[in-house]
């Protein structure tokens, strides 16, 4: 069963457990799909109303935007377990003969591309998450703020676990080329992320007694 269609409960039971996947990644992707169904509820709320029409355009937007991040966080959760149990997997081949050796060595690069690049996603749809949690805080419904100020910390909380998971798979890349590619987007994606938490926190200590 999928991710998407498990309980709550049961993903957290299987979280808990002694198995190595889902991990962090995939905790990551929950918490950030609950930050873009906030950013949701913000803009309905807000587009719901008459005191709020000249904005309702704008919200239409938003709900339709953060609700495609919130189904992409689900798919992730699911490629971010995939991704380590085929990393693990190619760890485990064999490497008795020179074509065992090549083949496993191809196994495991690419396996190691793959669980950089999923948390690395992750990352940036929490980018993506906060920047609109900003704007519901800025534009949406004023009864909601609290909402939206909740929607940028569970995106900050995603995308901060994510980048932990990219940088702990960094050591695996074996392409420094690739590798410096990786490092570069991380620092820019966490530098977005953050500035659109901060400008987040500070409306909400304008707005909040």
């Amino acid at each position: 069963m999928s991710f998407k269609e498990e309980t709550l409960k049961a993903f957290l039971d299987e979280l808990a457990s002694d198995s190595p996947a889902p991990g962090g990644g995939s905790a990551a992707g929950l918490a950030g799909a609950l930050g873009a169904a906030l950013v949701s509820m913000v803009a309905s709320l807000t587009a719901g109303s008459e005191k709020y029409r000249d904005n309702r355009e704008q919200m239409g937007g938003m709900i339709k935007e953060s609700e495609h991040l919130r189904g992409r966080f689900l798919e992730l959760m699911e490629e971010d377990t995939e991704a380590f149990r085929s990393y693990m997997a190619a760890l485990k081949m064999p490497k008795n003969t020179d074509i065992e050796k090549s083949s496993r060595r191809e196994a495991i690069s690419v396996a190691a591309k793959r669980i950089t690049e999923v948390p690395l996603e992750t990352l940036g749809i929490c980018a993506d998450v906060a920047s609109l949690a900003l704007k519901a805080a800025e534009l949406g419904n004023p009864n909601a703020v609290s909402d939206a100020g909740s929607a940028a910390l569970m995106a900050e909380a995603a995308g901060k676990a994510a980048a932990y998971n990219v940088r702990i798979n960094l050591p695996s890349l074996k392409e420094e080329g690739f590798a410096s590619e990786v490092r570069h987007k991380l620092h820019a994606t966490l530098g977005a992320l953050e500035t659109s938490c901060r400008a987040t926190e500070e409306k909400m200590n304008e707005m909040l007694v």
